[in-house]
């Protein structure tokens, strides 16, 4: 089993910057794609950004491309996933997710693929 703790979201004005950070604990002796996925009110869970368990090849949802950076830090068992250029459609509640074994990289996007989940933590952009 591996736990996952989410951080960092809070409340920015459109344009700022905000740094998430996923905190993994439990089973994490082996490496594990990393995975970004937001909510907001009413939609669906979408994907934001994921990074592979082998090489680290990142991954990114188009609306963020650009904007957002995901990257990870093994020997902390941590992740992360800097949002710079923030914009009011990107609030949401933001969820960090892990896979449990190695994954074919165009599985990445999708929520199932990830077997652990944080509890999310919220973003919210004013205008």
């Amino acid at each position: 089993q591996v736990q996952l703790v989410e951080s960092g979201g809070g409340l920015v004005q459109a344009g700022g910057s905000l740094r998430l950070s996923c905190a993994a604990s439990g089973r994490t002796g082996s490496r594990y794609s990393m995975g970004w996925f937001r909510q907001a009110p009413g939609k669906e869970r979408e994907f934001v950004a994921a990074i592979s368990w082998n090489d680290d090849s990142t991954y990114y949802a188009d609306s963020v491309k650009g904007r957002f950076t995901i990257s990870r830090d093994n020997a902390k068992n941590t992740a992360a996933l800097q949002m710079n250029s923030l914009k009011p459609e990107d609030t949401a509640v933001y969820y960090c997710a892990a896979a449990d074994k190695p994954t074919l990289n165009f599985l990445l996007r999708l929520a199932r693929t990830y077997a652990y989940w944080g509890q999310g933590t919220q973003v919210t952009v004013s205008s």
